[in-house]
């Protein structure tokens, strides 16, 4: 895990600049909402709406991101306002927040926009429980939450937008059906199934911190596709959690309470939080549970039991999140991977289609945006792989042919990349054989994406190329013979599939 975190690729410093930028936002916001003369109670409300805003708000343009950053308080005032008259209503309150945790999660099938906006809206109500607000406080809340997010907003789209030199980051969007055969139909029905689960064993853990455990499992749902993608969201939550309160007692409890050292350690968990988002969900909430370490501390209330508590709680939340996509309308592994995978090797097509077009002298055609939407369609194949090559993962003959899935994949991204880049060149000339290269590509993508697995015949040969000294034409042989060997963990026997979670 430490590898992952520390040498994990990291391209343009991409995550480098989201925890830097994010410091940067948050500690604005925080110091607007002091100016401003609001309390610790709404600073720290403040702060952690400025971290929402920058962590969840991915829409693909800067443009979009702006919209959905306005919008955020059309999703959060209300729910803060709802919690806070439900304070002293259990039952009402209970029902409420499992209502805004579904609502939440079916809100993601209008894509980033409505992923943020009802992760947004989960969390006002999670605050109000972490703060105990009450009505007479929201006027307070309601300008610190306006201050912050204008503060991070001019940080984000003001000051540093590095997004502006950038192409538009693809986001692919999931397979969609209708009725409960859509995914977020589903998740939402699991979530609200889980939260429930969460919320009775989080009540009988503690009467005063049972919303932890609602918490872990909203979190556990966020950015999975399936239940073994859950299961092992779960597991790393979890053990970032167990990591995470050592470190907390050791590092938060001698600095007891103190203003300057707490602050510099918020931001330091701050940061760890955005640059180990991408690569180790485990590093994430390791950071997450400084944090909120750190912020106990500011708030007089830390002491050990409360960070066993909030372990005990985490446990809860997951298990709650793990039985409830395991029982409730599960959404199999192998079918999310294997619609993932076909639209990655149909975008390794099209990315092929575009470099040859350019070679053959097209002016329109531009393989760029084709690779940068293949890179997030191999994530998503990345993420939902992830609980086959997983180490606990007993299936070791499928964990190999997931592996090897994963390695050709990259291969073909490999080659694709290197195929765009000779096609920038405005020197490169055009080959004949080009164009039989890209017919056989595309011929080999179409026998592997063939609904029909049982045509044996249709898979792609291993074709025997000799060295050739054209640097595009050896990218598309390259190419050629990744797919080929694809055939062989692709088309197994359908009675054992690559994922069977």
């Amino acid at each position: 895990m430490l590898k992952r975190m520390f040498v994990s690729p990291d391209p343009g410093r991409l995550r480098l600049r989201s925890g830097v930028r994010a410091v940067l936002g948050i500690g604005s916001a925080v110091a607007v909402c002091g100016l401003a003369g609001h309390s610790l109670v709404g600073a720290i409300t403040g702060g952690l709406a400025a971290l929402l805003a920058l962590f969840t708000v991915l829409d693909t343009t800067v443009r979009a991101q702006a919209i959905t950053t306005a919008l955020l308080p059309a999703a959060g005032f209300p729910v803060l306002a709802l919690a806070a008259v439900l304070h002293d209503h259990p039952l009402a309150r209970d029902t409420a927040f499992l209502a805004v945790m579904g609502l939440g999660v079916y809100a993601r099938r209008w894509g980033p926009r409505g992923h943020s906006l009802g992760v947004f809206a989960f969390m006002a109500f999670f605050t109000t429980q972490f703060l105990h607000t009450l009505p007479g406080q929201l006027p307070e809340l309601y300008s610190a939450v306006a201050v912050s997010l204008l503060a991070s907003s001019t940080v984000r789209f003001g000051l540093w937008c590095y997004e502006r030199r950038l192409p538009a980051a693809p986001v692919p969007v999931p397979v969609t059906g209708k009725g409960l055969a859509r995914a977020t139909t589903r998740q939402a029905i699991q979530a609200t199934t889980g939260g429930a689960l969460a919320l009775v064993a989080g009540l009988l853990l503690s009467e005063q911190r049972w919303y932890w455990a609602v918490g872990a499992t909203w979190w556990v749902f966020v950015n999975t596709a399936s239940r073994g993608e859950t299961l092992v969201r779960g597991f790393r939550r979890i053990l970032g959690t167990l990591i995470g309160i050592p470190v907390g007692l050791a590092v938060v409890v001698p600095l007891h309470g103190s203003g300057v050292p707490s602050a510099v350690l918020v931001a330091i968990g701050v940061f760890g939080i955005f640059y180990t988002a991408a690569v180790s969900h485990t590093w994430m909430v390791f950071s997450v549970t400084v944090m909120a370490g750190a912020l106990y501390g500011l708030l007089g209330v830390l002491d050990p039991a409360l960070l066993v508590l909030r372990l005990t709680e985490t446990a809860a939340g997951a298990l709650g999140a793990m039985l409830a996509v395991l029982l409730v309308l599960p959404v199999t592994t192998h079918a999310t991977t294997d619609a993932w995978i076909q639209r990655a090797l149909r975008c390794v097509h099209t990315c092929t289609a575009e470099g040859a077009a350019r070679l053959s002298g097209s002016p329109t055609a531009d393989p760029a945006p084709r690779i940068a939407e293949l890179e997030a369609l191999l994530g998503r194949v990345r993420l939902s792989l992830a609980p086959l090559v997983h180490p606990l993962s007993p299936l070791r003959a499928r964990k190999a042919r997931a592996r090897q899935v994963l390695a050709l994949l990259d291969t073909c991204a490999r080659e694709v990349r290197g195929l765009a880049s000779v096609a920038a060149d405005p020197e490169a000339s055009h080959d004949a054989r080009l164009a039989a290269a890209c017919w056989r590509v595309e011929a080999a993508v179409e026998a592997l994406t063939d609904s029909d697995r049982s045509h044996r015949a249709s898979s792609p040969s291993v074709p025997d190329h000799r060295a050739v000294a054209e640097p595009a034409l050896a990218h598309l042989h390259g190419l050629e013979r990744a797919l080929a060997e694809l055939a062989t963990p692709l088309r197994s026997d359908p009675r054992a599939p690559l994922i069977s979670v």
